[in-house]
């Protein structure tokens, strides 16, 4: 982005738009990083002179969901692919559940260090790096000689996967209007499930290869999506409140151009990243203490965020999202079903509506609201639409590594009547703790959690918050 020729008829558009300074000034061409800005700021002024400044929005956010497609097609994959690495490879079932449940445990370690590289490089870039990561690993698994091998490979590419994950998730929040941003932080989840069902086919498609051959080329088509994460990168714009927080203002002010429908909500969301970053640094000198100490002892208003945050995660895992798609094959082998090629398509099967009611939570989620979506227990076990994915890994790797071993103890009908009855108590559990955030920036919400329970009556205004806050 930014590489556009500065014509003569453009050169007094700062004067037009008040950030030129004094009237009849020039651009004065200092460096590269000086002209990429200028090539910015022009790119912004004609995504907005033609009406798609929310178009641009969604293609960069689009982009930076490829890495949630990754995280689908490598959980999707591995439950027909592990029929026949048990076969080629003869694993016991308690390598498969570490085989399987490891990726959900190990992406979490990758969204640790993800945090810290992106305030480092940038999110754009550590999206970038997530990729090359995750490239590693596939190709290690799609080679691999044994199960060591393969768990290496697994290893790895869960760490690629948490890293981009995280930060794709943290980039879209970051560039999204309040107005949409339920639908734009979405896109991940949408394309996790399209990786998904990608990963069904996939299964499908190379189930009838020798057994030595297709499981490798199931996990090695995982590479694809990777190459045009490469080209993303070159698209779309570097996340104007990580810019603010590098004190590079003009840079996140020439994003927020394009990204954003008039000069008023340009001017206002800058000034709510401006002072968002400024407590930031204000605070750095002790973040690391400061951090451990607001997590063992946190002020009401962190406890409420961890709470609702921690707990729509966990609930997500616990009512079995993971554990069903990695094991759909183990299940249908369960309810009958015999032949690897028909489990296999049942499991596409799967894949697919669970992908269509995505796409009508995505729809609903932003006229409707966050909480009547959780409150649908089918929902929070069918679609996990309404939190970040890579902070549930942990309740998700716990499942998924314990499902073969219960369901041999209680049956998996047993094990469904558990995911049914946690689904109920989830329920409870949004309804008193988990406000709605609907057309909310992420600033308004800090001050709803600041603001104590008050949302119980009624959803209180932001106004209010903010009264109560000063008092």
């Amino acid at each position: 982005m930014g590489l556009v020729d500065l014509k003569s008829s453009e050169k007094g558009i700062d004067e037009k738009m008040g950030f030129g300074g004094k009237k009849g000034t020039k651009y004065r061409r200092m460096d590269s990083e000086e002209e990429g800005e200028e090539g910015i700021h022009h790119l912004g002024e004609r995504w907005r002179e033609k009406g798609n400044s929310r178009k641009y929005v969604y293609v960069c956010a689009l982009f930076a969901s490829l890495n949630s497609i990754l995280l689908g097609y490598d959980v999707g994959v591995m439950s027909g692919a592990i029929i026949y690495i048990q076969k080629d490879l003869h694993i016991t079932e308690f390598e498969e559940e570490v085989l399987v449940g490891c990726l959900s445990i190990v992406s979490l370690l990758g969204s640790l260090s993800g945090g810290r590289t992106s305030d480092a490089i940038g999110r754009k870039w550590t999206m970038g790096l997530g990729a090359v990561v995750f490239q590693a690993g596939a190709a290690i698994m799609t080679f691999a000689p044994s199960f060591q091998i393969l768990l290496i490979g697994r290893l790895l590419a869960g760490i690629g996967i948490g890293f981009g994950a995280m930060i794709s998730a943290v980039y879209i929040a970051e560039i999204s209007p309040a107005i949409s941003r339920g639908t734009l932080t979405s896109l991940p989840e949408i394309c996790i499930n399209l990786g998904i069902l990608l990963g069904y086919v996939s299964n499908y498609a190379f189930s009838g290869l020798s057994e030595h051959i297709n499981w490798r080329i199931m996990l090695g088509v995982g590479i694809l999506p990777s190459v045009f994460i490469g080209f993303a990168l070159f698209v779309i714009p570097e996340s104007p409140r990580w810019l603010v927080m590098q004190k590079r203002v003009k840079e996140a002010r020439s994003v927020l151009l394009a990204i954003s429908e008039n000069e008023a909500e340009v001017e206002e969301r800058l000034v709510e990243i401006e002072e968002a970053a400024g407590v930031l640094h204000a605070a750095k000198g002790n973040e690391e203490k400061a951090v451990w100490r607001e997590l063992l002892s946190p002020s009401p208003a962190v406890a409420r965020m961890l709470a609702a945050g921690c707990g729509i995660q966990i609930f997500q895992q616990i009512t079995g999202i993971d554990a069903t798609v990695y094991y759909s094959p183990t299940i249908f082998s369960n309810a009958g079903i015999k032949s690897d090629k028909e489990i296999l398509a049942a499991t596409v099967a799967v894949g697919f509506t669970k992908t269509m009611f995505i796409l009508v939570a995505i729809f609903l989620i932003d006229r409707v609201g966050r909480k009547p979506l959780l409150n649908i227990p089918s929902q929070i076990a069918s679609s996990g639409l309404c939190a970040w994915p890579s902070r549930r890994r942990v309740s998700s790797g716990l499942v998924s590594m314990s499902f073969l071993s219960v369901a041999r103890v209680i049956s998996v009908a047993g094990v469904f009547f558990i995911f049914s009855a946690v689904s109920v108590v989830s329920v409870v559990f949004v309804y008193v703790c988990v406000p709605e955030t609907k057309g909310k920036t992420l600033e308004q919400i800090e001050l709803m959690f600041q603001g104590g329970r008050e949302w119980q009556k009624g959803e209180l205004q932001l106004g209010d918050v903010e009264h109560l806050i000063q008092e």
